[in-house]
């Protein structure tokens, strides 16, 4: 999350050379309390699983503690498993997916995985999910869009394709400054929507201001000397509209944050 090396960061990877890396981040499994001895045997069983111990409510290192009983609430106990890994590694997450379907299969649905590694995985699934869904429909309303401004079909098409190329060149470009340059541990998960979001915004933006300046010309003077003409009367405008934005996101960069500084 950082792109400093916080005290966090310094104890957390202290942590990991001497004690399993997922002590601190416990996966935290919930489910009914006359199955909790299925669920951390079934817990034990998954590769990966460094520990696992029922929720009894009392402090670790309390006299007495590890005696305890489960806490129950509601007909409803919890068992803490610790990985072998980072909470938010790709390793981790094979565990949560192994475990997960491994508890469902043999408990059924009722039985629920939480915890910080759980809540990292299911982000980046919604993540992926909203992706793949909100891209093409944001395509197609924009491409529409053109097509009634400006009253043509192939030129939108080549616009909006245009665009499609520059999101994809940044994406590019990013993978290769956020791992070799910076050396950020990872990318956010809902980087690509965010940065999609707002290349095609803007880029069209900037195709509007331009291809309608382009239909007035070619009207009047055709379509080479129009479009020239066009390029010449809002060039500057939309490079120094450019010029602003990206000077304004910069100040982003200055933040200790991995997330804003992507």
């Amino acid at each position: 999350s950082f792109t400093k090396r916080t005290d966090s960061v310094v104890a957390d990877e202290a942590t990991a050379r001497h004690f399993p890396a997922g002590r601190g981040n416990p996966l935290n499994i919930l489910g009914p309390a006359d199955k909790l001895e299925d669920i951390k045997q079934i817990a034990l069983s998954i590769p990966g699983v460094a520990g696992a111990a029922f929720y009894t409510g009392i402090p670790e290192g309390t006299p007495g503690a590890e005696m305890a009983p489960p806490r129950v609430v509601d007909g409803i106990g919890e068992v803490d498993a610790v990985l072998k890994y980072e909470a938010n590694s790709p390793e981790a997450f094979k565990v949560l997916k192994s475990l997960r379907a491994s508890l469902h299969s043999q408990l059924g649905p009722n039985v629920y995985v939480g915890g910080y590694t759980a809540i990292n995985y299911d982000s980046q699934e919604a993540s992926t999910r909203d992706r793949n869904v909100i891209i093409p429909i944001v395509i197609l309303v924009i491409l529409l869009i053109l097509m009634l401004l400006l009253r043509s079909i192939i030129a939108p098409i080549l616009l909006m394709l245009s665009v499609v190329a520059s999101f994809v060149a940044t994406l590019g470009a990013c993978a290769l400054v956020f791992n070799h340059v910076f050396r950020f541990p990872g990318a956010d998960a809902s980087f690509p929507l965010f940065a999609f979001t707002f290349l095609v915004a803007l880029g069209v933006d900037y195709n509007i201001f331009l291809m309608t300046r382009v239909r007035e010309e070619t009207l009047v003077i055709g379509t080479r000397a129009g479009t020239l003409k066009a390029l010449i009367v809002t060039g500057g405008v939309i490079t120094s509209a450019g010029v602003v934005l990206a000077a304004t996101f910069a100040v982003l960069g200055v933040l200790p944050l991995i997330v804003l500084a992507e």
